[in-house]
């Protein structure tokens, strides 16, 4: 029996990509952030099916955080995939150095995003393969470390990226289901070392945690990332709440705060006010 299009492996989550994806009608190109992992590796597969489709050009990009040994073999593994699929890709080689306030990992994902946002023009989509295993997660991390609603809300499907747009096209998708797409759609891929390495904690949560939530509550996964939405829209009410609040208090100098004014408004909105006018000067909210 001949095999249909509605037959190919990961058919329906290559629709719900090109359905998000005309969304953007006025996007003139689509970037891939292609670390050459299982999920990015997925979602280039599935774009480089759509191309035809596409009414925008689709580039790849790979960046090289020289954190392993084997970063410039992971380099030369994607830029010949990319070359195999035609589809360009642009290799950016950062310098991941001490970042106050951030571990290794948060450091190396500010280089990323900052090398990212660069390659972005006005409207540009960069697409990323976070999953839905992503913000459970993130959430868990969060409560772990005693955030509030800021912390604790779900990675956005779309969100400002330099001059044009991070998107988040896999997010209704679990990792098992994009991983149950690499042998049938032939892919190869790296699998980064240090994804073993249960002494940092994303890790630990990954490889222990969820896994045994998951025996007791099948839907883990994705109750915990609806709750992380929860939490997004809770967080965006308080800011905008202290947006309008921060305007009523501030301080007869630019850039400063009336004391008196903060301390007549509600102890909570005075901190969701206090944590606007740190990040609004550039800073990051203390611990």
């Amino acid at each position: 029996m001949p095999v249909t299009p509605a037959d190919t492996p990961g058919d329906a989550l290559a629709e719900a990509v090109l359905a998000l994806l005309t969304g953007f009608p006025e996007a003139r190109r689509c970037w891939v952030a292609y670390s050459g992992g299982r999920d990015s590796s997925v979602l280039l597969a599935l774009l480089a099916r759509l191309r035809p489709r596409l009414r925008m050009e689709l580039r790849a990009v790979h960046v090289d955080h020289g954190l392993q040994p084997a970063a410039a073999d992971w380099a030369e593994h994607c830029l010949r995939r990319c070359a195999g699929l035609g589809i360009p890709c642009d290799l950016h080689r950062v310098r991941v150095g001490p970042a106050a306030g951030k571990g290794p990992e948060a450091a190396a994902r500010a280089s990323r995003y900052e090398a990212l946002a660069g390659l972005l023009g006005p409207g540009d989509l960069m697409l990323t393969a976070h999953h839905r295993d992503d913000p459970a997660e993130t959430l868990l991390l969060a409560l772990l470390r005693g955030s509030g609603v800021q912390g604790l809300a779900a990675m956005p499907q779309v969100a400002p990226l330099g001059a044009g747009l991070l998107v988040r096209p896999l997010l209704d998708w679990s990792r098992t289901e994009l991983h149950g797409l690499v042998e049938p759609l032939a892919l190869d891929w790296i699998e980064d070392p240090s994804n073993l390495d249960l002494s940092l904690d994303r890790n630990f949560l990954r490889a222990r945690v969820l896994p045994l939530l998951a025996e007791r509550w099948p839907a883990a996964g994705r109750t915990l990332a609806r709750s992380a939405g929860h939490c997004a829209e809770a967080a965006d009410l308080v800011e905008r709440y202290a947006v309008q609040a921060l305007a009523g208090v501030r301080g007869s100098r630019p850039g400063t705060l009336s004391v008196e004014a903060l301390l007549g408004l509600d102890p909570g909105l005075c901190r969701a006010v206090l944590r606007r006018w740190i990040h609004e000067r550039g800073f990051a909210v203390p611990d």
